[in-house]
């Protein structure tokens, strides 16, 4: 897939800054920078939500890869699997996110905030009660409300990156365990590796 608008120009500084901080200029940014405004707000939401610290990093970061792995949004797992890299996350589990229904590698906790994540992106919700209420007396309510407002924000990037035509810029080659491919969707959408 061709990026459906092409990148904005950026100021110098500002690339130079991401590219020392991702190693590239992400694309997200490029294409939202069209609108100087969206840009900045989505940044600034961005670094707010990795300033949140009631729910476990490896959750957030694992639901945010079952969404992107849903939606088909193949640059967001491919930056979350970088992510995980550098906040010294459990690979072989971050890996196997886009294929956790088949993997044995997740704790049964791990495995309900990945089926959250995805009843989340369903379209309508289908969270149900029981999943929730186990999720919210094992983790409590203030990281329930960090987790689900972290798939919010998930279903927001993803659902941007995917309409725009943005994928993978391969940050996550930098990984040594390969990135398994999602399973094609029951809706006939189907994720694609990285």
């Amino acid at each position: 897939m061709a990026l459906r608008i092409p990148k904005a120009e950026l100021p110098v500084e500002l690339g130079d800054d991401m590219i020392k901080q991702f190693g590239a200029v992400p694309e997200p940014f490029e294409v939202t920078a069209h609108n100087p405004k969206v840009a900045r707000d989505s940044t600034e939401i961005g670094r707010r939500l990795s300033e949140w610290d009631m729910a476990d990093e490896g959750l957030k970061t694992f639901a945010h890869m079952a969404v992107a792995a849903q939606v088909g949004c193949s640059w967001c797992l491919d930056i979350n699997y970088f992510q995980a890299l550098h906040k010294d996350l459990d690979l072989t589990k971050a890996s196997q996110v886009p294929r956790w229904r088949e993997s044995e590698v997740f704790t049964p906790l791990e495995r309900d905030v990945l089926e959250y994540a995805e009843a989340m992106t369903n379209t309508p919700p289908t969270v149900d009660d029981e999943l929730y209420a186990g999720l919210l007396d094992r983790l409590g309510p203030a990281a329930m409300v960090e987790l689900t407002a972290s798939i919010g924000f998930a279903n927001m990037a993803t659902r941007n990156n995917s309409a725009h035509g943005i994928t993978s810029q391969g940050f996550s080659d930098a990984c040594e365990i390969p990135l398994v491919a999602a399973r094609p969707e029951k809706s006939g959408v189907v994720s694609t590796a990285i």
